[in-house]
Parts: C-alpha cells; structure tokens; sequence
C-alpha cells in the first residue's frame, strides 16, 4: 500500500448521503410543470408505470444492478414516461431531473467528507468522481458543488454522460485517461461492492470499501480495505510514503 496520487469517489452513499428514494414525491413536483394532462394521471400511477418499465430492463435491482452495465440516460427514460402517459410538460430534460431528483432524493454531504476534501487538498491528492447515475450530468455536478461546495474535483463523470456503467472497467479506464495516471497511483472509494469495489480491482485501481452511509446488506470481506468514517482513512494516509 502506497500514498495515491489521486482518489476517485462514487457519488451516493459516499460522498452525499441521499434520503430513502421517493419516486411518488419527485413526480409530483415534476407534475407541478404539466400543461397538459390528457388522461388525468396521477403521481402514483405514473410512478407504478415508471417502476414497472424499469423492472423490465432490469434497472436499480440491488442484487443485480452490477449486471447493468449500460447506462439509461435519465432524459430518454422521462421523454418516454411522460409522453406515453398524455403528459406535456413546460421544463426542458435538464430541469425536469433537477426537480424529480431534489424532491425524490435530497442529500447531504456524508459525516466529515468536506473536512476530509481538504485534508486530501493539503496532502496535495488529486480528487474525482465517477458515478453511476442516470441524470444528466450538469445536473450531478449541481448537487455535489451545492452539498461540498469547496471541493476541487478535477472532474465529476455521471454515467449518463459516458454510456458505461460501473462495475465495466471501460469507465475506470476513460477516468484514468482523463486523470493522465496508471492505475497503481488511483485508489477508488465507493459504498457498493460489485459495482464499486470489485470494478475498480478489476480496472487496476486500488478498492477502499465505505460503508459509513451505506444502505444495503453488508458481508465483511477480509482482503479489501474497509472505512466506516473519514477520520480513520485520513489517519491510514498519514502513515503512506
């Protein structure tokens, strides 16, 4: 184990702790926006029909989602939704995941992260993220900026943007182009284990696993380094050469 040159973070669960998703909440914000309605649709029932086209594909399944590992941008799954239900609505793409997002899911920064940006900053540590999201990617950079509005991420991919999702090594190899860095100087910090963990080991990239926020089953694994706050992993750097 050796001081990285530069750490890449997952988004949710890591570096913001998002509420419990409420997709009925977010509908109904995104439905304050409609001018037209033409079959009286409610937030619930356009929701139920959201869950059942992503049942379909196979989208957001814990046990399976690392299976998924092509991204649905947001925007094409909306246009869809929406019109196949009479809806027209008055926002464009960009807001409409804005408004869904921020009443389905707000988020905070996770316990001790912005102090932790800075400890990175002053140990001269390089700083991203790589997300698997399905809104759009302004939109990802939005939040994180408004939730740790210090960092200085030197770049935010949201899988929207880039069609591969986590745990496909091809977007741990374009962050590493993109960082100008092999993959022994990149440590990759995430809370989910196949997409996360077992993606960044495969892609050459040295695994820390979070579980500090984490919202899911937990099964220990002895060989990969496991955090459960900030701190601890801030007083392991110190010791690196």
């Amino acid at each position: 184990m050796k001081k990285p040159k530069m750490i890449l973070f997952d988004y949710g669960q890591t570096l913001v702790n998002e509420q419990r998703f409420n997709g009925v909440w977010g509908t109904e914000a995104v439905l304050k926006y409609a001018t037209k309605n033409k079959y009286g649709k409610s937030a619930e029932e356009i929701q139920a029909y959201a869950t059942m086209l992503n049942q379909e594909m196979g989208r957001f399944d814990p046990e399976k989602k690392h299976l998924f590992q092509l991204e649905v941008p947001n925007h094409m799954f909306t246009k869809y939704l929406y019109e196949s239900q009479g809806i027209e609505l008055s926002i464009t793409p960009e807001e409409i995941d804005r408004v869904f997002w921020d009443a389905a899911a707000p988020g905070t920064a996770t316990e001790g992260m912005a102090e932790f940006l800075k400890f990175l900053k002053e140990k001269g540590i390089r700083t991203g993220v790589i997300s698997n999201i399905s809104y759009c990617g302004a939109v990802v950079e939005e939040r994180i900026n408004r939730c740790l509005p210090e960092n200085e991420f030197e770049f935010i991919m949201a899988t929207s943007e880039y069609m591969y999702r986590k745990p496909n090594k091809r977007i741990f190899e374009l962050a590493l182009k993109k960082a100008e860095l092999p993959p022994e100087d990149v440590w990759y910090i995430g809370d989910q284990y196949q997409c996360d963990i077992v993606g960044a080991k495969n892609a050459g990239l040295f695994p820390v696993w979070y579980i500090g926020a984490i919202d899911m089953k937990y099964e220990p694994h002895e060989e990969i380094l496991t955090i459960e706050t900030w701190e601890t992993l801030r007083e392991l750097l110190d010791t690196l050469n």
